[in-house]
């Protein structure tokens, strides 16, 4: 057997610096040598084999075990869920009714930074509460690709706005994890998470006009980004305190589109027709070698725009309901089967619990209790790939598509998602290297005995699990213990700590390989994700300054006064 010791080298911080060598390791060679993310991916799990067999003590057949565990959950459920997005997707692409769908979008308005809100915040916002693991970067990118966004603008903006939404994404799973490891009602971590990235939803939206037309944009369309921002921060604060967290990014996703849907109607921003210029000219420059869809990415966006336009014009009723009734159908589905307790017990109870051959049993945590991630739960029916995938049925059938067509369709995503999913798979699998062989504890534990001042670095390690992971889940299934251990060694209130692992995570994920790699295969441009990390990264750590700023005053009387009692 194997434990976990979190000082192998005799010292707490110089095991935490050698146990940092992957991380160091990944974002040296996206950020800095600009590697594709698989190759990336690849080096900095060589790495974390290295230091956990040689610095940390770990065999090497349990290295090499956890890896492939890593690298199985990576492809299923990560990427299974990606995989049957984006299928959906084409469905809606080859029935004809994607366009439909844009032009649809195109009657709230036609500027294109009010869109890039309205798509890329409030309706990825919506995919993020139900489905969550990439899936509302991978649709949302898309969609804004075909309203003439470049690959590269349309994937950041995407990056970017899926952040405030993520720690109640996939029905408030990353919170309900953290509520299951630390035995804290999750309802009470929740409550406290929406008290927190409420203040990065009144400023995603602003952030997001000037990713797409600069001070001038923000200049033009502030109001409408602050009431959209103010309305989705409310209605997220009020669903998490009062309501469900597993409700909470749906009422506010909606309650965004519909206070942005009610402004428009009596105000437009100025200035839309520059924008869209601008775009074009940018798009023209920076065409992807494949657009969504198979198109050529050569052809020409200022003919797509007039075609758009007119085809805003001739929507009917009948049209609009068949372009939104994929969605709806999503809506639907997973609502019965995250919020029925009959179905969704069902579910759960399909689930196949595998205690992973040669590693179950074989490794203890700290403590000499045997963790329990060694063991593979296969959610073939509950995953929500798998609930997407019944929704593609669904959809092929709605539109009446043929099973060839529905076939052809798979299979083409399959072959465009083939490094995505080696580049999830080797992230996944370095996550399971650096938890199995204790590496994250050590630099947890290291973190953690700065004392008082945990309270400022505490959102600090939500942010490095879901930068790794790609996943505010893996990342409270990382963390979530530890924050509540330090917590009460340094006398800070456990809900506050556990909380801020979450809230912190939100600003990881975009720029997580994992999150780079899917946004750059759906706008198609895979391969450059290294030129998203660079354009990305900065947001990330200015955001994550916010927020540890943020917890640090919560944790004082300054601010102390925000938090929920219990």
């Amino acid at each position: 057997m194997f434990q976990h010791d979190p000082e192998p080298l005799g010292s707490l911080w110089l095991s935490a610096l050698v146990a940092l060598l992957p991380l160091v390791a990944i974002f040296v060679t996206l950020g800095a040598l600009r590697w594709k993310a698989h190759w990336a991916g690849l080096a900095a799990l060589v790495v974390a084999v290295v230091v956990a067999v040689a610095a940390f003590g770990m065999p090497v057949h349990l290295a090499l075990l956890s890896a492939t565990e890593g690298a199985v959950f990576g492809l299923f459920p990560i990427m299974w869920i990606v995989f049957t997005a984006i299928w959906l997707y084409q469905l809606t692409v080859a029935a004809g009714r994607f366009e439909d769908l844009r032009a649809a979008f195109g009657l709230i308005s036609d500027d294109p930074r009010v869109q890039a809100i309205i798509i890329a915040f409030c309706f990825g916002g919506l995919l993020e509460a139900l489905a969550g693991f990439g899936a509302p970067v991978a649709i949302t990118g898309v969609m804004l690709m075909a309203l003439g966004f470049s690959p590269v603008r349309a994937a950041v903006v995407v990056l970017l706005a899926n952040t405030a939404p993520v720690a109640f994404g996939a029905v408030g799973t990353p919170i309900i994890t953290a509520g299951t490891l630390t035995g804290i009602p999750y309802d009470e971590i929740g409550a406290v998470v929406g008290h927190q990235t409420p203040v990065l939803a009144v400023v995603v939206p602003t952030l997001l006009v000037l990713l797409v037309d600069g001070r001038r944009g923000v200049r033009h369309v502030w109001p409408v980004a602050l009431v959209i921002g103010l309305a989705f921060a409310l209605a997220q604060w009020l669903a998490a305190t009062y309501l469900s967290v597993e409700l909470t990014d749906i009422v506010a996703s909606l309650a965004g589109l519909a206070a942005g849907v009610l402004l428009l109607r009596f105000w437009q921003p100025r200035g839309g027709a520059e924008a869209r210029e601008t775009l074009r000219i940018e798009r023209t420059a920076d065409a992807p070698v494949e657009e969504p869809g198979g198109a050529d990415g050569g052809r020409s966006v200022a003919t797509e725009q007039r075609t758009l336009a007119e085809r805003s014009q001739a929507l009917s009723v009948g049209r609009l309901v068949m372009a939104f009734a994929p969605y709806l159908l999503i809506i639907v589905v997973f609502s019965v089967a995250k919020l029925v307790g009959p179905v969704t017990s069902f579910l759960s109870g399909t689930d196949v619990k595998i205690g992973w051959p040669g590693l179950d049993g074989q490794i203890l945590g700290a403590s000499g209790d045997p963790v329990s991630t060694t063991v593979y739960s296969l959610q073939w029916l509950s995953s929500p790939g798998s609930l997407l995938l019944i929704c593609g049925i669904g959809v092929a059938a709605l539109y009446r598509l043929s099973p060839a067509t529905a076939v052809r369709e798979f299979t083409g995503t399959a072959y465009r998602l083939r490094f995505a999913c080696l580049t999830v798979a080797t992230v996944l699998a370095l996550a399971y290297v650096m938890n199995l062989s204790g590496q994250t504890i050590s630099i947890g534990t290291w973190i953690a005995g700065t004392g008082a001042a945990f309270a400022f670095l505490s959102p600090i390690l939500g942010w490095l699990g879901t930068a790794v992971t790609g996943s505010d889940t893996s990342a409270n299934a990382l963390f979530a213990t530890l924050q509540q251990t330090a917590a009460e060694r340094a006398g800070l209130d456990p809900h506050l700590m556990v909380a801020a692992n979450t809230s912190g995570g939100v600003v990881g994920k975009m720029i997580s390989p994992q999150n780079l790699t899917i946004a750059a295969t759906a706008v198609g441009i895979a391969g450059r994700e290294s030129e998203l990390f660079r354009r990305t990264v900065l947001w990330s750590v200015g955001l994550l300054v916010v927020l540890c700023v943020l917890v640090y005053l919560q944790s004082t009387p300054v601010l102390g006064w925000m938090l929920p009692t219990f």
